[in-house]
C-alpha cells in the first residue's frame, strides 16, 4: 500500500522509516556508488531530508519499505537549483505550482508494480496541490522505468552520454495520466483515492468520478 507521509511524521513509522534509509543507503551508496552520506544508523541521508519533504512510500505487508520518493517544492531549496543548474541553462525553477521529486528508491527485490505505484502517488499529490508539474534530474537507467510506466519527462537539459548521462525533467500533472498509471500499479482509482485520503483526510477529487 501507499503512505504519503512528511518528514516530521516519521517517528509515528519507526520500522518504515528505519528501513526506506536503509534501502536507499543500499541503492545509493552501495549499488549505484553514489557520493552520498550513510549515517552510522545505516542510513542515507542529506540535508533535504530535515525540510520536511512528503515521502511517498510503498509500504509491505510485514510494514517494511518496498519503494519510496520524496518531494519538495521548488520555492525553497531543492536539488535541482542547489547542484544541477546547468541542466537548465542556470535557469532556477522557482514556482508554487512545481514541486521536486528525489531519491526514487526500490527495495531489493521490488516488484515491478512497485515502481508504478510511487508515480501513481507522484500524480495524486500533483492533482490535489493543483500542481501543473513535477520536477527531477534523473539518471539513463530511470529511462525504461518512465517508459514502462507511461509517464515520462520532457527533458528540459542532459549532461554526458549513454549510461553516464544525468537529464533535468518535467512531468505534467494531467488527470489524463491517471488511469494509465493505475492501470500499471494494478491499483483501482477508488483503493488510489482512499490511501490519499487516508493520510490527508480529504476527499481527493480524482476517485471513480473524476476518470469517468
Amino acid at each position: 500500500m501507499l503512505r504519503y507521509i512528511y518528514a516530521d511524521q516519521l517517528s509515528n513509522h519507526t520500522r518504515l522509516a528505519d528501513t526506506m534509509f536503509k534501502d536507499r543507503a543500499t541503492q545509493f551508496s552501495e549499488r549505484l556508488g553514489w557520493d552520498v552520506t550513510v549515517n552510522e544508523d545505516g542510513h542515507e541521508r542529506d540535508q533535504y531530508d530535515d525540510q520536511n519533504p512528503l515521502y511517498i512510500i510503498w509500504e509491505k505487508p510485514d510494514g517494511t519499505h518496498g519503494g519510496s520518493l520524496r518531494l519538495l517544492p521548488t520555492t525553497g531549496d531543492t536539488m535541482l537549483s542547489d547542484h544541477f543548474l546547468h541542466l537548465t541553462d542556470g535557469v532556477r525553477l522557482q514556482s508554487p505550482f512545481i514541486w521536486e521529486c528525489t531519491r526514487f528508491c526500490l527495495a531489493p527485490g521490488a516488484d515491478a508494480k512497485v515502481s508504478s505505484a510511487l508515480m501513481l502517488g507522484v500524480l495524486e499529490t500533483g492533482l490535489n496541490a493543483c500542481l501543473t508539474h513535477v520536477a527531477g534530474v534523473f539518471d539513463a537507467r530511470m529511462i525504461r522505468v518512465y517508459a514502462r510506466v507511461g509517464w515520462g519527462p520532457t527533458v528540459l537539459g542532459t549532461d554526458g552520454e549513454g549510461r553516464e548521462a544525468i537529464s533535468a525533467g518535467l512531468w505534467p500533472c494531467e488527470i489524463d495520466y491517471r488511469p494509465r498509471l493505475l492501470s500499471k500499479a494494478g491499483v483501482t482509482s477508488e483503493v488510489s483515492a482512499y490511501w490519499y485520503d487516508r493520510s490527508f483526510g480529504t476527499p481527493t477529487g480524482t476517485g471513480a468520478e473524476a476518470v469517468a
